[in-house]
């Protein structure tokens, strides 16, 4: 793979992780239906959707799987037209599995009030592969292999007790992390998630992500990650980041 293909998949990557939202693809009756849905992502980069059993998207992929889904990463972008884009292919699957509903309410707060409906549930998208646009003249397919990431159980049996601990007893670090890695304003940072390529931060409606160095695939490597994003932050040295 040569740079321009590795700086793709690294946009992409950043894309799948760091969307709050994207427009969602299905087909009614045969003909295109475009939606908008709010997005997490599991620990192997897939889209995470939770979605109303009333919905017509919901209808539509009960009945073809099949969905299509706009990322990007245009707000504030003198010219949206120029910043990164991803639409990804691939089929939805139902995936109600606790662990995940979790991870999508602690990046959603707001749907913690119906998350435990009846007729509410979660769907996973398997990504078959993407389409990126990077920018002018920077167009790319991206396989679904290079889109994927790293199984990491230990990482995900974990998750939930590492951010809890960390937002009981780390708030300071959250603070610096934000603050001084991301230069956002001051408040009351909390981390809403981790996964292999980074963590999630959020202060009230604001959102905001630091990726790693290198894949963290257990708890131990976490807590080595973490401690050196910490020295980072104290020394006021930058970090790869996303924020919203």
């Amino acid at each position: 793979m040569n740079d321009v293909a590795r700086d793709n998949c690294a946009i992409a990557r950043h894309l799948i992780r760091g969307s709050l939202h994207g427009a969602l693809g299905t087909l009614l009756d045969g003909q295109p239906y475009v939606s908008l849905v709010a997005l997490a992502c599991d620990a192997e980069r897939r889209p995470l959707l939770l979605l109303s059993d009333l919905a017509q998207h919901t209808r539509n992929l009960r009945a073809d799987p099949r969905i299509s889904l706009l990322l990007d990463d245009v707000a504030g972008h003198p010219d949206p037209l120029a910043g990164a884009r991803l639409s990804l292919i691939g089929q939805a699957e139902l995936f109600d599995e606790a662990a995940a509903v979790a991870r999508f309410v602690a990046r959603h707060p707001g749907s913690a009030s119906y998350a435990g409906f009846g007729d509410f549930h979660l769907y996973r998208i398997t990504v078959e592969r993407g389409h990126l646009v990077a920018g002018f003249g920077r167009i790319a397919w991206v396989d679904a292999k290079a889109l994927q990431g790293t199984a990491a159980a230990a990482l995900v049996a974990a998750e939930a007790e590492i951010v809890a601990h960390m937002n009981a007893d780390h708030r300071d670090a959250l603070s610096l992390y934000a603050e001084n890695l991301l230069r956002q304003p001051a408040g009351a940072w909390l981390m809403t998630g981790i996964d292999p390529d980074g963590i999630d931060l959020r202060c009230e409606a604001k959102t905001a992500r630091i990726e790693f160095d290198a894949p963290v695939l257990d708890p131990a490597a976490a807590r080595q990650a973490l401690v050196a994003l910490a020295s980072r932050a104290r020394r006021g040295d930058g970090a790869s980041t996303a924020g919203s």
